[in-house]
């Protein structure tokens, strides 16, 4: 099978037993929390949580689902609050839910879901140990995220981040919460310490470089095709890898802080390339994504380790 394919049967897999789950809310909160939960998505973190299990034994997969659902609940409580800190209008072509329901609504919203997501664990097929340990689990990797979002907010007020800590902030804010779902997989599935490892660490890896490849589309999507405006990072003055890599080749992006037009985009784009800038991004991406892919190797050859390997690849191949 290929990986859209995949991760097309796989949402619609994790859509089906979500809605039989929450699909009925008796109160307004549970319909402000389950407003984005439902208003669609990749469920990528669910497929990798399917795809570890699988690896390590796949007799076991159908039995612990419910916790693959728990690692999309816990995106999602991240989603609600992350659009209330940026005063985000908009989620998935949707209103957000602070918008809808008042930012007191949205805030338990998102404790809803993060309450969820460890009664989900729990509705798993596995022994209590491993579900005591996942839930743990859960909670450290909760914990990272917030950190990696108040690195990411304490950087706006700075022009000297390094490239060491923006790579541990999108580790933290996006990585972590892939690596949980691979690593979380593993231990509901009996899986070794050194096994567990290298599934977490495929997990954090893919989704840092994940998060860089969104910093190359912001800046060089056009708005029909990312939903974004283009560049909108550079005029904002984020402290993304590209403006780290440009201020250590000596590039002064503060000119484009304002609103800039098509060609001044067009300019700004051939200046980072020429500069090398966009290829040092992608070097660090590719690399991140290598290292996790070497991870790989020391499982059993089958289809899910492949399709793992193209779902790695795929996150730094997403087009502009």
């Amino acid at each position: 099978m290929d990986l859209e394919t995949y991760l097309q049967n796989t949402a619609t897999e994790v859509n089906k037993i979500l809605d039989q789950y929450y699909g009925s809310p008796a109160t307004e909160l549970s319909q402000a929390a389950n407003h984005l939960l439902f208003a669609g998505g990749k469920r990528l973190r669910p497929a990798i949580f399917k795809l570890a299990a699988d690896i390590i034994c796949p007799e076991k997969t159908r039995d612990i689902l419910p916790a693959a659902l728990a690692l999309e609940v816990t995106h999602n409580f991240t989603l609600i609050h992350d659009d209330i800190m940026d005063g985000d209008e908009t989620r998935r072509g949707k209103p957000t839910v602070h918008t809808l329901w008042g930012e007191p609504a949205a805030i338990l919203a998102g404790d809803v879901l993060f309450a969820r997501a460890f009664a989900l664990i729990c509705k798993a097929g596995a022994s209590d140990r491993s579900k005591v340990i996942a839930s743990q689990m859960l909670a450290e990797t909760c914990e990272k995220i917030c950190e990696g979002q108040q690195q990411d907010i304490s950087f706006e007020s700075r022009q000297d981040v390094t490239r060491d800590e923006y790579i541990t902030m999108v580790t933290l804010k996006t990585g972590v919460l892939y690596g949980a779902s691979a690593a979380i997989a593993a231990v509901l599935s009996d899986a070794s310490d050194s096994q567990i490892e290298f599934l977490y660490n495929y997990g954090c890896n893919t989704g840092a470089a994940f998060q860089i490849q969104d910093d190359i589309i912001d800046l060089m999507a056009p708005p029909e095709k990312s939903g974004k405006d283009q560049a909108s990072d550079i005029r904002e003055g984020k402290q993304t890898l590209i403006a780290i890599i440009a201020r250590e080749k000596g590039i002064d992006l503060a000119p484009y802080r304002r609103t800039l037009s098509k060609d001044e985009i067009a300019g700004l784009i051939t200046l980072l390339q020429d500069s090398g800038v966009i290829g040092d991004v992608q070097k660090v991406a590719e690399d991140m994504v290598q290292s996790a892919i070497e991870g790989l190797s020391s499982f059993r050859d089958c289809p899910e380790r492949k399709i793992l390997s193209d779902l790695a690849y795929h996150f730094i191949q997403r087009g502009y």
